[in-house]
């Protein structure tokens, strides 16, 4: 990165002393470059080169480096814990020389967009803790949109306390929660304008009545490549009468009947489901055994392990405002 900023500042100094030396009289520097121009070319850089220094080259880069264009989003689907799987909780060890990474990345990013990130996207396998996501909280004041698949260092607590500064948040990303009522409850009391949720794991009758009791105004809901339970469809259909989308694409489709009866895989939703989902402005499904999303969700028993397919491939949703 260093090298393309000293080439980029070469280049202008090359052409002041070609003026200099055909007698021109020089009122312009190298850091005197239109600030728009500037912007424009830092639009093309990532994370990792817009954090690497250049805002420290002078106080017109600088400046340029705090626009807002540059920092509507910050994007760290890139950046992935070096991590371990563990038997107890949190169930990852992560490497103290990758928890300083982003906790380096995280305070130069949000010095630089000085509270104008709306957008914020973590990896699926990137593990953030308690102070790492209060940090971020606090400086990102208009968050409209977060996407943190991974929760395993998080704790309930510590999500009610980021949830609580983000009174702007319309959409969240998530993975599956075992006790998600006092979550569901915080969004509903402190986020006006929350609309679409995406849940990455197995979603229950529990999961599914508490988003009916706190979120009945919830529009678009993403359930993609997981273990659904029946029970729980037909609840959302019945209860979250302002749902507009509703994306089961991929998901493995369980039904429980009272005991001792054993629970059974359904491949094709009956005409109830569909007649009730009629209503919906979108209803994205997927049950082919054709299908090798479908197969891996299956082979994985409705957790996807995502790591073991295409990098990037957690990020994919049939439903564009979710897409990454």
């Amino acid at each position: 990165m260093f090298l393309v900023c000293i080439g980029f500042m070469s280049h202008w100094n090359i052409w002041e002393s070609d003026e200099m030396d055909e007698g021109f009289s020089v009122g312009r520097r190298w850091e005197d470059l239109d600030t728009d121009i500037l912007v424009k070319i830092f639009q093309s850089f990532d994370i990792f080169q817009l954090t690497s220094g250049i805002a420290h080259v002078c106080s017109a880069w600088r400046l340029a480096c705090c626009d807002p264009l540059l920092w509507k989003t910050l994007d760290l689907s890139m950046l992935k814990s070096n991590f371990i799987k563990i038997p107890l909780e949190p169930y990852v060890y992560v490497d103290g020389r990758s928890d300083k990474t982003l906790t380096r990345l995280l305070k130069i990013s949000l010095n630089l967009s000085q509270g104008n990130i709306t957008s914020l996207i973590f990896h699926f396998n990137l593990y953030v803790s308690d102070e790492q996501l209060t940090y971020t909280a606090e400086r990102c004041p208009r968050l409209r949109r977060l996407v943190l698949p991974a929760w395993n260092r998080i704790k309930t607590t510590g999500i009610c306390k980021a949830i609580q500064k983000w009174e702007d948040l319309e959409s969240l990303t998530m993975p599956s929660i075992a006790n998600p009522r006092d979550l569901i409850e915080k969004i509903a009391n402190n986020c006006r304008n929350f609309s679409e949720l995406k849940v990455m794991g197995p979603f229950d009758v529990s999961f599914a009545s508490t988003l009916a009791e706190y979120l009945p105004k919830l529009k678009v809901l993403s359930l993609r490549c997981s273990m659904l339970i029946k029970d729980a469809l037909i609840l959302m259909l019945d209860r979250l009468q302002c749902l507009e989308v509703l994306n089961i694409s991929h998901c493995l489709l369980i039904e429980t009947p009272a005991p001792p009866a054993p629970r059974r895989i359904i491949k094709e939703l009956d005409q109830t489901i569909l007649e009730k989902a009629s209503r919906l402005r979108e209803f994205l499904t997927c049950m082919a055994d054709s299908c090798i999303m479908c197969q891996r969700t299956e082979n994985d028993e409705g957790l996807m392990r995502w790591y073991k397919y295409e990098e990037g491939l957690w990020k994919a949703d049939e439903v564009s405002s979710l897409s990454l």
